[in-house]
């Protein structure tokens, strides 16, 4: 059985630098009816192993480590019994969140992580977070974009260990690159393609 794509919706906060604000964060998750990979997991690991269901879960991919995207790790990692893999560039930040937890395994730039019969490649583009990741799904056609890219353009850049310049390298050397039509998932809010985002991003 082929890998699918399936998508829940998680609400709650996030906050770096003494400002906190209400989110919605979308979770991924990649697999056929025996296993499957989380991609990220925000607010609610209940919500998130309802989605799982049974299945072995062979991973949990953080693409960065801002606390919208992480709170829930620990605690979904106990409940499904999966390790949780973080970019090692980004464990300043993890470390606000889970001071006394670290991560289980580290992603590195290349590195492909299987799961039903499908490689999720991890693509490190900074510049929303230090150890920012996007997770290319080549035969899937699909690209899952964390905070790095959004319908509309880049993540935000404005907070610490950010930077403007270095995502949109980072969106023009490793993303831009891929086909027109790959779609693109993010963290937040719809999805769209490569060639749609494109034309504000290739100049």
């Amino acid at each position: 059985m082929a890998a699918r794509i399936e998508h829940t919706t998680t609400s709650g906060t996030f906050s770096l630098d003494g400002q906190t604000h209400e989110v919605d964060n979308n979770v991924w998750v990649i697999g056929d009816d025996r296993e499957c990979v989380v991609i990220d997991a925000p607010h609610d690991a209940e919500e998130i192993r309802r989605l799982v269901g049974q299945r072995a879960v062979l991973a949990i991919l953080a693409t960065h480590a801002h606390d919208d995207h992480v709170r829930v790790a620990p605690e979904l990692a106990r409940l499904v019994g999966a390790p949780v893999f973080l970019h090692p560039d980004d464990l300043v930040l993890w470390q606000l969140t889970h001071p006394d937890r670290e991560p289980d395994r580290g992603l590195t730039d290349g590195q492909v992580v299987g799961v039903a019969g499908t490689g999720l490649q991890v693509l490190h583009t900074p510049g929303h977070a230090p150890g920012a990741v996007c997770l290319y799904a080549a035969d899937l056609g699909v690209v899952f974009t964390g905070d790095t890219l959004f319908s509309g353009g880049p993540g935000a850049t404005g907070r610490s260990y950010s930077d403007y310049t270095t995502i949109v390298e980072s969106i023009r050397d490793r993303l831009l690159t891929l086909p027109d039509e790959t779609v693109v998932h993010p963290g937040h809010g719809p999805s769209t393609t490569i060639g749609t985002e494109k034309p504000d991003l290739s100049r």
